[in-house]
């Protein structure tokens, strides 16, 4: 070969002997095929082959591969972020003249898309309490193609009866689907309560290091994992290899930070109920919360997520003592080494009375800093609603 060819096809070396632990990452737009017969019939690979970067390399697969062995899930596909994989289970699902069910919890997002983009294309949506159970047998009527579902509820960590509102769908042939975020696979497997449609945002506890965003759709249905494929490929959406080699490289410790976080959060949230009122405190694995026995029921664990709600008249004194935090940061997200705070004003987003906390709500993710770092920054907070109720 001449020099110039030598610059763009480097000769073949062994790999005999070389085993490295790390996933190796596979970047790629072309996929170059052995022979033109091949190429030609490209499309018989099916979702296993490789056809075009877009659509997967060997790492992606091994991201997703790994997403499906903890949900239990026959099939899991990888988007851009967390958002980006609700939308798609929206789109792919929901068509002019369908209804979506939302429970009043769900992420502020998935309002705006609801209210929005899908709206303005004659998809509507109805929001239902949270904690409505079996009940929601009642509103599915013949325009329903979906019921979304999150467990605990974003900010106010309500928690779902999974399993009564799978039933009822299950019973009109509507498919639900669960933000598992907050709890991860590692402690809730919605599949294994009914859901047939399980999210995660991989930004948190699987990428683990607040420095990347993807998100994931699990599936154990052929039929359904087609019409996701399929629109996952008409409208050009994919992720970066090296995002992904983040992710299973984060997931490697996601266990262990997951446990050293939910433990430092329920120790955090027990000191709480007993300083303040036990209801302000927002977290399912304490007794005191109104759906704990459901928590309890059916997850194998909590998360290091969770809120305690401050009177509306201290809001200035709670961002003093915000702006003075030493080692929490504030921002949005959650799942890193680095612990979080951010108050959220939830009330005026609520349509049911019973998730329209009365004050703001300070959610609070735990990190891996030192405990006791940790509990100086909340400790004047704390005091300070006790003080005010």
């Amino acid at each position: 070969m001449k020099d110039q060819t030598v610059c763009v096809c480097p000769p073949e070396i062994s790999h005999e002997g070389f085993a490295s632990l790390a996933t190796p990452t596979y970047r790629a737009s072309t996929i170059a095929f052995e022979n033109s017969a091949a190429y030609a019939s490209r499309a018989e690979r099916g979702d296993k082959g490789y056809v075009y970067g877009l659509h997967g390399t060997p790492t992606t697969r091994t991201l997703e591969a790994a997403i499906s062995a903890l949900e239990g899930a026959k099939y899991t596909m990888v988007q851009p972020s967390g958002q980006a994989a609700i939308s798609l289970v929206f789109l792919a699902l929901l068509k002019p003249g369908d209804t979506v069910l939302v429970p009043d919890c769900a992420y502020p997002p998935v309002s705006t898309l609801c209210n929005g983009y899908l709206a303005e294309r004659g998809i509507a949506h109805r929001v239902y309490d949270p904690l409505i159970g079996a009940d929601i047998a009642s509103m599915l009527d013949d325009s329903v193609k979906l019921v979304w579902v999150e467990s605990p509820g974003s900010a106010t960590m309500e928690v779902q009866d999974l399993p009564a509102i799978a039933g009822a769908a299950r019973a009109r042939g509507i498919p639900v689907a669960i933000d598992n975020t907050w709890a991860s696979p590692l402690h809730f497997k919605p599949l294994n309560f009914g859901a047939d449609i399980v999210v995660e945002a991989l930004t948190k506890y699987f990428a683990g290091h607040s420095d990347l965003l993807m998100g994931s759709v699990s599936v154990n249905d052929d039929a359904l994992h087609a019409k996701l494929k399929s629109t996952l490929h008409m409208l050009g959406i994919g992720v970066s290899p090296d995002d992904c080699t983040l992710v299973l490289r984060g997931m490697e410790t996601m266990a262990v930070r997951l446990k050293h976080g939910s433990a430092v959060a329920l120790d955090f949230a027990t000191r709480m109920a007993k300083k303040m009122d036990p209801k302000r405190v927002l977290h399912p694995a304490l007794s005191s919360h109104p759906q704990h026995e459901m928590w309890k029921r059916d997850f194998a664990g909590a998360s290091a997520l969770f809120s305690i709600v401050v009177p509306a008249d201290n809001a200035s004194e709670l961002n003093s003592l915000i702006d003075q935090a030493k080692t929490f940061s504030i921002g949005a997200s959650w799942g890193g080494t680095h612990s979080l705070m951010v108050p959220m004003a939830i009330g005026e987003m609520r349509q049911f009375a019973g998730n329209a906390p009365d004050g703001l709500v300070l959610r609070l993710s735990i990190g891996m800093e030192d405990p006791e770092d940790l509990w100086a920054d909340l400790e004047p907070i704390v005091e300070m609603v006790a003080r005010h109720g």
